[in-house]
């Protein structure tokens, strides 16, 4: 790994990210997007843009080992993934249409997403009794209607629905689950609202969604119809991998925030880092940063060599998003009053943003016992 190129990445969030970081970018997917804007031009200058694309199609074409360094320094602001292009759900979509698009759907929707000209989203969860943990129960269907489709369904918690050009839609034929690539203009699609959920800064946020009769043609399967579900395991793995690597980056942020205020305030006559309490809080912290960094780059090097990672992607996602929930909840209490603050510290929000991070991609408790029964079996 190039230690120059890390090096120009902290230099880039230190120097042009985080300076232009505001709590008017909480729940504001159109605030988000202009900042953006603003930094994409000077990424792609800097010879940062879209580190985990093929260099033929215009990225960096780092490994897996090679990105985890530049995720996790792009992760200590909220703004630096998707300053590089390299934020979800785009980072992940852009692998789909890589993997399994056509040349035309390459054409109509990779590439302006890998230029950074549009936004995306991928719709697979449904509000109950629909598909959640569970894919098996999805419910939104999509039924063949001459030489195209009609989907109909309800999703929700589909994060950049908000300003996204197309998303890229799981649905239930006879065949079996298929993935559709629908445009967010389509008549048959409504974006229902936005849904402000605990993390304050996805990318487009959280949107419901309500398929109506939407009327696609048959160009808009990605892939082959009925191997949606597969199509959907390939992208998850790698997709908590990322995550896992990007949140480091702000748990790193939280821990290098709570050291700096322990190591100049004081309290009853001596520095708080001058206390045992806060010193073993503060190791405590870089145990869990050292560990979660060591399975998530075993798992990078499993991908690299092309090995599967089915069970070493889902350890590390759930070891790796408790340890980061349990790093910024330590960094806050470090902090005390200006730990809970939104406004005088990243501290607070950074402890917003990592605690969904154990439902997404995975509820913890369904990781365990999927891991638990693979386990006995052997």
């Amino acid at each position: 790994m190039s230690q120059a190129l890390v090096a120009r990445v902290r230099g880039f969030i230190d120097r042009h990210c985080i300076p232009i970081e505001s709590a008017a970018h909480v729940h504001d997917p159109a605030a988000m997007d202009a900042a953006l804007a603003q930094l994409r031009p000077l990424a792609r200058e800097l010879g940062l843009y879209l580190p985990q694309m093929p260099v033929q199609e215009g990225g960096l074409g780092l490994s897996w080992v090679a990105r985890a360094a530049v995720f996790e320094e792009a992760g200590r602001s909220y703004l630096g993934p998707a300053a590089l292009n390299c934020a979800a759900p785009d980072q992940p979509n852009m692998i789909s249409l890589l993997r399994q698009g056509t040349a035309a759907q390459r054409e109509r929707y990779l590439r302006p997403l890998a230029e950074g000209r549009i936004r995306s989203c991928f719709a697979m969860t449904e509000p109950a009794p629909g598909a959640g943990s569970d894919p098996s129960m999805l419910r939104t269907n999509a039924r063949r209607d001459g030489d195209g489709w009609v989907i109909d369904g309800h999703k929700w918690f589909i994060t950049g629905a908000v300003g996204a050009v197309f998303c890229i839609v799981l649905a239930q034929t006879d065949e079996g689950p298929t993935q559709f690539i629908v445009d967010m203009d389509n008549p048959g699609l409504h974006l229902v609202r936005a849904i402000k959920a605990l993390d304050p800064y996805a990318v487009g946020g959280h949107g419901e969604l309500r398929f109506t009769a939407c009327r696609v043609g048959g160009d808009a399967v990605l892939g082959e119809v009925g191997q949606g579900l597969a199509y959907a395991q390939q992208r998850l793995e790698p997709a908590r991998l990322s995550h896992c690597l990007r949140l480091l980056g702000r748990a790193r942020r939280a821990m290098e925030a709570a050291q700096a205020y322990v190591c100049e305030r004081s309290s009853f006559g001596e520095r708080l880092a001058d206390l045992q309490q806060v010193q073993a809080m503060v190791a405590d912290c870089h145990i869990d940063l050292h560990a979660s960094r060591l399975m998530s780059l075993d798992c990078a090097r499993r991908m690299d060599e092309g090995l599967s990672v089915k069970t070493e992607s889902a350890m590390t996602k759930v070891f790796v998003s408790e340890a980061l929930g349990r790093i910024a909840d330590r960094a806050s209490q470090l902090c005390g009053a200006l730990g809970m603050s939104e406004d005088d510290a990243p501290v607070a929000l950074i402890v917003r943003e990592l605690r969904p991070f154990r439902i997404y991609d995975g509820a913890s408790e369904l990781h365990r016992a999927t891991l638990g029964r693979r386990f006995l079996k052997t």
